[in-house]
């Protein structure tokens, strides 16, 4: 829990000043795709704010409405983030690029389009002030910010890979349940994407005076948020849902189970997630009928403690007994 919290407190400073500096750079250039890169940041700084809330919210302690505690909060807030902010910013930086496509204007999108289109033309920046070499300046300082926040949060999760024994990135994002740690993650990868986009739209329209390569940028950031946010979105779903752990992890626990000599059968079998790294175990297991009741006992612990020892997620074990 420790180690995601720093995460997300590194995102948030690191995002809160980024879309602060790219806001600017878009006042003075007008650039659809520094704004699109606005909406993208301002979205990375409201995720980071959801996340601690739902971080801080399933720190509270089990009660009777919720005897399992509150871990599964992390999943819904980390679900509200996929769905609300970033389907948000990339719904408004993709309409916006479109927009620009398709009107050859400033402005587009809405109330809120001609909101910021105001503001740029009200805002006059100084004569001696290159506002293009602003925005390269702005976009190259992202960069660093967002590398920084990118290292904190893979730091963290090759943590996870370690003691999982997981293969790579790619397993860890299809069984971590860490979603604050996953989600962090990834926004930082498409957000340095999308500072390259930016970068390469602004570098085109320089050198060939056409601003049609602003314009798509703008529009390839938002259509790659979305798709972030689907992708997000499908991973939360699944444990707001109960997922159970993966299967090769559950079978190892099963394997566990049955070198106990004297449990004769697995007649069921089940886990569910209820919290980042929190699974519960269910198993009913028949017995050598020959086992008295305090030597059931001691076996029914054994074979609690070594499923523990097996896999550090497991919280709880529920073992029924079938003589």
């Amino acid at each position: 829990m420790a180690g995601s919290k720093s995460v997300v407190m590194a995102a948030l400073v690191a995002n809160g000043a980024i879309a602060i500096l790219k806001f600017f750079g878009f006042l003075l250039t007008g650039s659809a795709a520094m704004l699109s890169e606005t909406y993208h940041s301002i979205s990375d700084t409201g995720n980071q704010v959801f996340l601690l809330i739902g971080i801080r919210f399933s720190e509270r302690k089990r009660d009777r409405q919720h005897p399992f505690g509150y871990g599964k909060a992390q999943f819904f807030y980390s679900f509200l983030v996929s769905v609300f902010l970033f389907g948000i910013a990339g719904w408004e930086s993709a309409k916006h690029g479109y927009s620009q496509l398709t009107s050859g204007g400033h402005g587009g999108g809405g109330q809120a389009g001609e909101a910021v289109e105001f503001l740029f033309i009200s805002f006059q920046p100084p004569t001696w002030m290159d506002p293009l070499w602003v925005n390269y300046t702005v976009l190259l300082g992202a960069f660093v910010f967002e590398t920084w926040a990118l290292y904190k949060a893979r730091a963290e999760m090759k943590r996870q890979i370690d003691r999982n024994n997981w293969s790579g990135y790619r397993e860890a994002f299809r069984k971590t349940s860490d979603v604050t740690t996953l989600t962090a993650l990834t926004e930082d990868t498409i957000a340095l994407a999308g500072i390259v986009i930016a970068l390469v739209g602004l570098f085109l329209e320089q050198q060939t005076g056409n601003p049609f390569f602003d314009r798509i940028s703008a529009l390839l950031i938002g259509i790659m948020l979305m798709g972030f946010a689907l992708a997000l979105a499908w991973e939360n779903k699944r444990l707001l849902l109960g997922e159970s752990l993966p299967a090769d992890e559950e079978q190892r626990l099963r394997d566990v189970v049955m070198q106990n000599e004297y449990v004769t059968e697995i007649i069921g079998f089940r886990t569910v997630y209820f919290g980042p790294n929190e699974v519960l175990v269910f198993a009913d297991l028949q017995f050598d009928p020959a086992l008295d009741t305090e030597s059931l006992d001691d076996e029914i612990t054994a074979l609690e403690a070594a499923m523990q020892d097996t896999n550090g997620d497991i919280r709880k074990v529920y073992v029924e007994p079938e003589l």
